[in-house]
């Protein structure tokens, strides 16, 4: 169980050190035969740093993960401002939807960091937080929810239930090819681009305005 202490924000270079510390060594030696000693010791500060920084070893694990889900939210949100702001022409929709999901599976899903994160969540043997606790949450679907009223406010699609329709946008894309294939290996793999352009297809021939 997490612990219900104070804990201290205290230095935000020591509080790097440790995440940077415990990451590493989770990684390579899993979270049960990781000590709070190890992670004292690699992230240059005292064992009693750690305790009054995160607790214990199962709220470090979980600050970890949420960590790794905030910079991923992060690179979401920028690909978002990339690729989906300012459209005013629906002819363009097709290729930026697809220009968005192309970047979402190359600059996210096939990140490090992403790597990491489901590293961490397959070896969690109960540690990191379940479905319900997801570091990640609704936040990037609601994000492109707003990207698609935002078209919708423009005359661009017809999205009655915004949130709807991106949670159908990435079934048709990213989960589709992760159903198909086991993950997104956009880079390396001719497969994945045809069933986003056909998944993009699918998703504007049910939301298009005037569709």
């Amino acid at each position: 169980m997490p612990t219900t202490k104070t804990l201290r924000e205290g230095s935000t270079q020591k509080r790097a050190a440790i995440l940077t510390a415990a990451r590493e060594l989770f990684l390579a030696d899993g979270f049960d035969r990781t000590s709070v000693d190890a992670v004292a010791a690699r992230a240059g500060v005292s064992k009693r740093t750690v305790y009054d920084y995160f607790g214990d070893k199962q709220t470090l694990l979980r600050a970890v993960v949420d960590a790794i889900g905030q910079s991923l939210i992060s690179t979401i949100r920028r690909i978002l401002d990339d690729t989906l702001t300012g459209l005013t022409d629906a002819a363009e929709l097709e290729d930026v939807l697809v220009t968005f999901a192309m970047r979402i599976a190359t600059d996210m899903l096939d990140s490090a960091e992403y790597a990491t994160l489901q590293r961490l969540v397959r070896a969690r043997s109960g540690h990191v937080p379940g479905p319900g606790e997801n570091p990640m949450a609704d936040t990037p679907d609601e994000a492109l929810a707003e990207r698609f009223a935002d078209f919708a406010a423009a005359g661009l699609l017809d999205v009655p239930d915004a949130r709807l329709a991106a949670d159908q946008f990435i079934a048709l894309t990213f989960g589709v090819a992760l159903n198909r294939f086991g993950s997104v290996n956009a880079t390396e793999d001719s497969r994945f681009r045809p069933l986003v352009v056909a998944g993009v297809r699918t998703f504007l021939r049910a939301y298009r305005a005037g569709a």
